[in-house]
Order: structure tokens, then C-alpha cells, then sequence
């Protein structure tokens, strides 16, 4: 009875899922419009990013980065009825995703106060800077609230099949944002000059 309540469960939340893949899709093609938008607009002569990143981005790419790997055995854990390691491992994901955030934070202070560079500006491609990493963030909240949907849902005493829906959701958004990270980090290391 209990396989048959797990397989209901699983064909009931297979949809969510998929509705969950057509929203990372379409952050992947805004993100890509968006890098578009910044080399047709830089290929204009004079029009190019010429500023030296903060090492802020650095600090929070390997935050991220490490979130990625915590998210990773937190879903493990779950897998293996770990759940203290999968609590563990998600508030560890969740630390690492607000560092990251306030790292970001951060890095704006560091190019409007310390290096004078705002998001109004006569050069379009700085202000592309605050874009790419205002959406970021904005997606690094989003996932955030999938780590707490999964950690509430580690706590409560609900079927495994559930438990895992909720850390396949968060898995799956969360790497989508890291990796959008890495993209947009490698990118605008490439065009900061």
C-alpha cells in the first residue's frame, strides 16, 4: 500500500517538476539575451566594460560553488534516510547561498562607492554589471526559499517520496543558479577589459 501511495505522489508531482524545467529554461534564454544585449552593445566602439572586477566576485563564485557541493550531499543524505546529514547539509547550503548574496551586496559597494560606478552611467555595459547580478540575486532568493520548502520538509514527518520531490526541486534550481553564476562570472571576466 505504502509502494502504490509513493508512485501516486511521484505521478501527482511529476507536472510541478516539469512546470520547474520551463522556468529554468526561461531564465537560461532571458540570461542569454541578456549576455547578447551586452556584446551587441559593446561591439560599438568605446562601448566596452573596461573596469577591473572586485575580487568580491571571485569570493562569491567559490561560495556558490561550495553550496553546490553541501546541496549535493544533502540530496545524498536524503536518498540514504540521513536525515540529520540532509538538514545539516542544507543549512550549509542555505549559509552559503546568503554569504553569496551578501558577498554580491558587497561587490555593488565596492563599484558605486569605491570605484565610482553606478547603474545610471553614460557607458550602457556598466550598468549591464548591476543587471546580470541583480537577476542573479534574484534567483539566488527564489532558491533560497526551495532550501527552506526542503528543510521544513525534512523536519515534518512526511512520506520519503516527498521528501525527495522537495530536494530534487531545490537541486535542480539551485545548480541552475550556480552554474548561471559561473557563466556570467567567466563572461564578464572575458569582457571586463
Amino acid at each position: 500500500m505504502a509502494q502504490i501511495q509513493q508512485e501516486n505522489d511521484r505521478l501527482n508531482l511529476a507536472p510541478k517538476k516539469f512546470v520547474l524545467w520551463l522556468f529554468v529554461f526561461a531564465s537560461f534564454m532571458i540570461f542569454a539575451a541578456l549576455t547578447s544585449g551586452f556584446m551587441v552593445y559593446a561591439g560599438g566602439k568605446g562601448h566596452g566594460l573596461n573596469v577591473q572586477l572586485p575580487d568580491a566576485f571571485m569570493y562569491s563564485t567559490t561560495a556558490i560553488i561550495l553550496s553546490s557541493l553541501t546541496l549535493f550531499l544533502a540530496s545524498r543524505a536524503a536518498k540514504r534516510l540521513e536525515f540529520a546529514k540532509q538538514r545539516l547539509f542544507l543549512w550549509l547550503t542555505m549559509l552559503l547561498g546568503l554569504t553569496f548574496f551578501a558577498i554580491q551586496i558587497y561587490a555593488w559597494y565596492i563599484l558605486a562607492y569605491k570605484m565610482g560606478i553606478f547603474f545610471v552611467n553614460p557607458n550602457a555595459s556598466r550598468s549591464f554589471l548591476y543587471v546580470f547580478t541583480g537577476l542573479h540575486l534574484v534567483h539566488i532568493f527564489a532558491g533560497v526559499i526551495f532550501l527552506i520548502v526542503a528543510l521544513i520538509g525534512s523536519y515534518r514527518n512526511k512520506p520519503q517520496a516527498i521528501n525527495l520531490y522537495h530536494m530534487d526541486l531545490a537541486a535542480i534550481f539551485w545548480h541552475f543558479v550556480d552554474i548561471i553564476w559561473i557563466y556570467l562570472y567567466v563572461f564578464l571576466l572575458l569582457n571586463q577589459n
